[in-house]
Formats: C-alpha cells, structure tokens, sequence
C-alpha cells in the first residue's frame, strides 16, 4: 500500500447501535502475565491513560472478531470493553474527540488502555506522536451525538501494570517463552497473528500449544534458560516486548 485511498476525509464516524457480544472474543484471557475480564456490557468504564495507534503492518490481519483489521476505519482496540461495542476517546491535549467502534483486544505494552485505528488517530491529530493522553469513555447504544457531547463526567487515570514473560518448561528440557493463554483457539490464533508482525526474528517460533482446554502462544522450544534470555533480550531491542522472566 503506497498510498491512500481518496475520500478518507469523508468517512463518518460509526454511530452507537446495538450488536450482539462476540461468542469468544469477550471471554477473560491471560496475555503476557495480565489476566484480562472483559467487561459484561458497554457504559460502564470511563478512563484516562495514554493512546497508541496502529496501521499498515495489521492492516489486513484479522480482529479478535474474526473481521478484518482496516486502518482506514474509525475502529479501535481494548484490553476489557466488549466487543464490539461503542466508546467516545478525546484526546486531551487538543479537545478532539471521536466515537470508535471497539473490534479488537489490546494493546498489552507500556501502560496504554487503548489502541486507535489509523484514520481514527489522525482525527485525534497524534499518528506523527505515536500516542498521546487520552479520555475513554465507553457508550451505550442510546447514545447520540448530542448527549455524548453533554455528559461531563470524571475519569479514571489508568494505572500501568508490571509485565512479565514467564518462562515455560516444556518437561524435555526445552523452554518456551509464554506470551499469553486464552480458553479459546480462535482468540490465541488472532493474538498469535497480532504479535507475529513484532517478532520479525523469531516469528517462525511462534506457536500455539493446547493443554485441555488452555491454548498457551509460546515462543520457542529454546535449549536452556540462558538461551531463551538473550532471546527475550533480543526481542525487547527489536519490538519492546517485556523481557522480564519468572518461572
């Protein structure tokens, strides 16, 4: 993709409507040592904390949805909102202030609470930036533009969480490097496909194990301890990925 489409301009944002939560998507799930459970149905968070944004290398991929990732959608990405459900994100710095439809699961790095599509960060005037301080506010189907733009509420500052890469014995001797478990295939398949494109090295490694009904993304089978930390030594320079270790 060398260059975008015409009329990005003119694309509206999505409008708050009912939609019935995802069969699997909204399951709780444990990615890189956070244990994630979604929450049970929108309106109920409002947050403040630092937004991230990203594009053409997900662009194509699939969604925790099953749908295809579009960067020039309005659509966003979140640790705990239902999916799909409505939220309205204001950018603190400038006033701007989108409604995004939550589609996606993530990000999981550096304390952010959500991600942004590409075109729905260039409404919010931060992609040169790469993130920027930001007010979440997860809306309800009856919200219209006008009674969004009248409800003035506190938010909640976010509060980052420390991030581990436990180690896994494999019971051979080999080890893994374990970045997430989820209850469902499909959820671990869409995560393994979101951070393929951050382990440009080491995404041959990538792989799912099933252990009855636990599906574990793993990284590996490494020799021994020292090799898989200069791994997750590597992998930290390369794609910011935590690199710290426990058992």
């Amino acid at each position: 993709m060398d260059s975008f489409p015409s009329g990005i301009d003119q694309i509206p944002e999505p409008l708050p409507r009912w939609e019935p939560l995802h069969r699997w998507a909204n399951n709780p799930y444990t990615v890189l040592g956070q244990n994630f459970s979604p929450l049970p149905r929108p309106g109920e968070l409002k947050q403040r904390g630092t937004a991230s944004w990203y594009g053409r290398k997900f662009h194509g991929q699939k969604t925790s949805t099953g749908e295809i990732y579009d960067m020039f959608a309005i659509t966003a990405a979140h640790p705990t909102l239902p999916i799909p459900s409505y939220a309205r994100v204001t950018n603190v710095k400038n006033g701007r202030s989108i409604i995004v439809r939550v589609n996606d699961r993530g990000p999981f790095l550096h304390g952010r609470v959500i991600d942004l599509s590409f075109l729905a960060a260039c409404r919010l005037g931060y992609t040169m930036n790469g993130s920027a301080e930001v007010e979440v506010e997860s809306l309800l189907a009856s919200d219209t533009p006008s009674n969004i733009a009248a409800a003035v509420q506190p938010v909640i500052a976010a509060k980052p969480k420390p991030i581990s890469i436990p180690l896994a014995d494999a019971g051979n001797g080999a080890i893994y490097l374990q970045l997430g478990a989820f209850g469902s295939l499909a959820n671990a398949e869409n995560f393994r496909n979101h951070v393929s494109g951050q382990l440009d090295s080491e995404a041959n490694k990538l792989l799912i194990q099933t252990i009855g009904q636990l599906h574990r993304v793993r990284l590996g089978p490494y020799p021994d301890r020292k090799t898989a930390e200069l791994v997750a030594a590597k992998i930290s320079g390369e794609s910011q990925l935590p690199t710290v270790l426990s058992h």
